[in-house]
């Protein structure tokens, strides 16, 4: 068995460990890049989710709010606003 190697085999794994070692950092940069990319689009999908679901919300509660005020008789509305205005409860005449 030979205790030499060539010199070409030697130099070319030293330049190919050389240029994955040049590479890492910049393999490690764009790996950094992409996750913070995804990070931030799904941050804005989840903050516009929360907007729609906020509104379909803020939406409902003004139609049961409209239909509770519909559907209260005319008589209770008049005596909650002369209530409300500081009128009493006893009739004129």
């Amino acid at each position: 068995m030979a205790d030499s190697v060539n010199g070409a085999i030697t130099d070319a794994v030293t330049q190919a460990n050389v240029k994955v070692l040049g590479d890492a950092p910049a393999q490690a940069l764009g790996m950094l890049y992409q996750s913070i990319g995804q990070s931030l689009a799904l941050a804005a999908g989840n903050a516009v989710t929360m907007q729609q679901q906020g509104n379909l919300i803020h939406q409902s509660t003004t139609t049961v709010g409209t239909t509770a005020l519909y559907s209260l008789g005319t008589a209770a509305v008049g005596k909650a606003a002369d209530s409300a205005a500081g009128g009493d409860d006893k009739p004129q005449g």
